[in-house]
């Protein structure tokens, strides 16, 4: 007969507490990082195909000569394309990164110019070019891009960033350039996420208070500057608190979707069930895919979402918490700033928190030009995870237990 010994840690825990040990000691794991990068990624990915098929269908229908998957299956051939990408981008040494990053901004540049000058009108935004069948939005690439750049400066003054002119220079006016490109094509929403990742990475390499405050003048009056030139911006501005008020005029997607989401309750319709998709919804598998979610799956489905993009960030800090190397650091809170403060403004959009402008949600919303670079940026950070010290340990020593199992499994 045995008896069984309790840690000290859980001799002292009252029964009741003894779950939050047990949640703590999981996440303190070497490996947590790395898992929850994979989990909440795969399962976003996973929803959003489910979503992109249930939101898209009637369109594809009406589009496509009857052919309910025709959009669907244009979003999984991407999420075939971008999975390698993914795993090439996670396995990638990190000197191989890092020389990557002046030619992947210098492309986006260029790419930003062409759009600018001979891009393709959508929506009123003219951020896609288009070569042959192929169109892609750049303006998607050169977040990642902008991050990865900006994260390689940094971390080569890592011991001058006292300096406001080190800091400054020359992340915040390339980073401005490519606003500045953005903005001329007139598409206001991709150029606030370039704004935040900007003043995110400014944050976390301690830019002074002031720094900040004179950012956020400047970028309400481009804003509103902006917005007064286009009725239709200016419309959305003035009357995303109310919706209703222009109900058939600028208000009709706001009011559409918050008529998804409150139909939705807190179990949802079930999947396919959505009323909106059928038209009264415009950008249903896009923009505002978000929406339809609520009103297929309900409370309990917009919650898991925004936990798993929660879960994301909270692995990817840890990381950049515990990492020796400042690339990583800086590389991977520019990648939450960028998914988490999409994921935001798209929630706040739909929610009629925020005026409409045209933003996707990372990994659920279609559309190949967003989703290719969030899986790169996704195999970054789960590269980063798996890097780290004592998650290689971990994981080599894994590899050695399974190979010992299998060479015992061999003898006779």
């Amino acid at each position: 007969m045995t008896a069984t010994v309790e840690a000290p840690e859980q001799q002292t825990t009252p029964p009741r507490f003894r779950w939050l040990a047990a949640a703590r000691h999981a996440l303190d794991r070497p490996l947590t990082a790395y898992y929850l990068l994979l989990g909440a990624s795969a399962l976003l990915l996973t929803i959003g195909l489910i979503m992109v098929l249930s939101a898209s269908s009637i369109y594809s229908y009406r589009t496509h000569d009857g052919d309910s998957y025709a959009v669907v299956k244009r979003q999984l051939m991407w999420v075939v394309i971008g999975l390698p990408c993914a795993w090439l981008a996670s396995r990638l040494p990190l000197r191989w990164v890092r020389r990557l990053t002046y030619p992947a901004f210098s492309l986006s540049l260029v790419l930003l110019l062409l759009t600018a000058l001979f891009g393709v009108e959508r929506n009123g935004n003219q951020n896609w070019l288009g070569v042959g069948p192929l169109v892609i939005q750049p303006s998607e690439v050169a977040k990642l891009a902008l991050v990865i750049w900006a994260a390689h400066i940094y971390a080569n003054k890592e011991r001058r960033l006292g300096s406001l002119h080190q800091i400054i220079v020359p992340v915040v006016p390339g980073m401005l350039l490519a606003t500045g490109l953005v903005v001329f094509g007139r598409d206001l929403g991709t150029a606030l996420v370039l704004v935040a990742i900007m003043v995110g990475m400014l944050f976390v390499v301690g830019a002074p208070g002031r720094f900040f405050t004179i950012c956020l003048m400047l970028v309400s009056t481009v804003v509103l500057a902006f917005a007064a030139t286009d009725r239709e911006r200016m419309g959305r501005i003035a009357g995303f608190t109310d919706p209703f008020r222009d109900y058939h005029d600028t208000g009709w997607q706001s009011a559409h979707g918050l008529y998804a989401l409150s139909s939705g309750g807190w179990f949802g319709q079930g999947i396919g069930a959505s009323r909106q998709k059928w038209g009264d919804l415009p950008e249903a598998h896009t923009d505002y895919i978000f929406a339809v979610l609520g009103e297929e799956l309900g409370l309990v489905g917009t919650l898991l979402i925004v936990v798993l993009f929660l879960t994301i960030a909270y692995a990817a800090l840890r990381v950049g918490r515990e990492t020796a190397d400042p690339f990583v650091r800086y590389a991977s809170f520019g990648i939450v700033v960028w998914l988490l403060g999409q994921m935001i403004i798209n929630v706040g959009m739909v929610l009629a928190l925020l005026p409409v402008i045209g933003i996707p949600l990372p990994l659920v919303s279609y559309g190949g030009s967003a989703l290719l670079p969030s899986l790169v940026a996704l195999g970054l950070l789960v590269g980063f995870a798996r890097r780290e010290p004592a998650a290689a340990r971990a994981l080599a020593q894994r590899r050695r237990g399974r190979s010992a199992g299998l060479s015992a499994g061999r003898l006779p």
